[in-house]
């Protein structure tokens, strides 16, 4: 591999993982994958390692004691020189970093002392995720000197939403002083779906009005009008909105109240709310292929859970058409349980013909395990794809945009 600078990493960094994938520009404008991998288990030296494979098919794990980000990082360059070319991190083009929460930064950024202030900033709205974020831009910094970094948040995606869709109604104080307002999240998924989305319906991007689920183990759905998203179901945090694999989504706040009052900690209602719900806390599953299956061998806590689900994702349908601001074109289904489970793609939308939603049920078998498709039913009104997500390409090609308008 010669070492012209046409290589772009993504970076994914986790509490105790390292996500990575690089692609390669072609000639045509195109971006080809050519590895992608996991460090995990980083801190826990007797146990981590790294498993990886290139687009060729070859697959390797590797053991090695991994105490920091930058140690992972470190076998990661080394794997990717062996592999591909001793000069291979001279050949880094660029450097694309998720970070989840960005406040109120609208787009990718390239990395400076000013943006890495913003997500230490913004540590306490994303505990979990903004500190090893962190930790994996300044790992990257070091091994990748010469390349440009940039972030790209999955909140900036949702900073078109006009007061009236991200003010909550507490005292203004809160927002003032503490930035507490709605955010919304998966945004680089959004950011990939809306343009391919508008490609297959042949419409510009700038009148497409659709309303996407991406759904999966962390589901949420976007109102995209005119191909900007007014609406979204996360929050200030992902806690908010639909029912997920381990997290409640929307409740009564006054059930905190009420446990703090019962005797519980403030950590142990996050835990709850956090980890304990859902899928999990409804069934004892958060997987949802067991309670599928458990629904169809007649267990009533299983179909309870599904019937919740279905009926707040349809809650938020509803709501959201009356955003559009004239006809909604498309239903789009993404991430994994919207990519894969034609049964419950058929189940949420069962019995909504009357509204211009109607499946086409051989289309819906077929478009599963990454196939794009149509599947609509013949002279429906709204169309409802499926077109399966790709987040680290979405990184990649914002991280370029970036870097080659500098």
């Amino acid at each position: 591999m010669a070492p012209a600078k046409n290589l772009t990493m993504v970076m994914n960094a986790g509490s105790s993982s390292l996500k990575f994938k690089v692609f390669q520009a072609l000639g045509n404008g195109q971006l080809e994958s050519l590895a992608s991998g996991l460090c995990e288990r980083i801190g826990d030296t007797a146990n981590s390692r790294m498993k990886a494979k290139t687009a060729e098919g070859g697959s390797v794990t590797l053991q090695e004691g991994f105490n920091d980000h930058q140690d992972a990082l470190g076998l990661v360059s080394r794997f990717l020189a062996d592999t591909f070319s001793s000069s291979f991190t001279r050949s880094v083009h660029s450097v694309g970093h998720r970070v989840v929460h960005g406040l109120d930064i609208s787009a990718p950024v390239l990395i400076d002392d000013g943006v890495k202030a913003v997500i230490k900033k913004a540590i306490s709205l994303a505990p979990l995720h903004n500190p090893a974020g962190l930790q994996g831009i300044e790992a990257a910094m070091a091994t990748f000197p010469a390349a440009p970094h940039v972030a790209v948040f999955d909140t900036a995606f949702h900073q078109t939403m006009a007061p009236a869709a991200y003010m909550y109604a507490l005292p203004k104080e809160l927002y003032d002083e503490q930035a507490v307002r709605r955010y919304g999240f998966h945004g680089s998924s959004y950011k990939y779906l809306v343009p391919r989305a508008a490609k297959t319906l042949g419409k510009p991007v700038e009148s497409l009005n659709a309303i996407i689920c991406h759904l999966g183990a962390g589901s949420s759905m976007c109102a995209v009008r005119g191909g900007q998203s007014v609406d979204t179901t996360m929050g200030l945090t992902p806690l908010e909105g639909l029912v997920m694999g381990t997290r409640c989504g929307d409740i009564d706040p006054a059930i905190v109240t009420y446990l703090l009052g019962q005797g519980h900690s403030g950590a142990e209602v996050d835990a709850l709310l956090n980890k304990r719900s859902g899928f999990l806390g409804l069934t004892g599953h958060s997987d949802l292929r067991a309670v599928i299956d458990g629904a169809a061998a007649g267990s009533a806590p299983d179909r309870i859970a599904l019937d919740v689900w279905r009926h707040r994702i349809r809650k938020y349908i509803g709501a959201y058409a009356l955003q559009m601001g004239g006809p909604l074109d498309a239903l789009i289904f993404s991430a994994g349980i919207g990519e894969n489970s034609s049964i419950l793609r058929a189940f949420l939308l069962e019995g909504l013909e009357w509204y211009g939603i109607a499946l086409d049920e051989e289309s819906n078998k077929a478009a599963v395990d990454g196939v794009a498709g149509n599947i609509t039913a013949p002279g429906a009104k709204v169309q409802v794809l499926v077109i399966p997500t790709d987040e680290e390409l979405s990184i990649a090609e914002q991280a370029i945009e970036v870097v080659d308008r500098t």
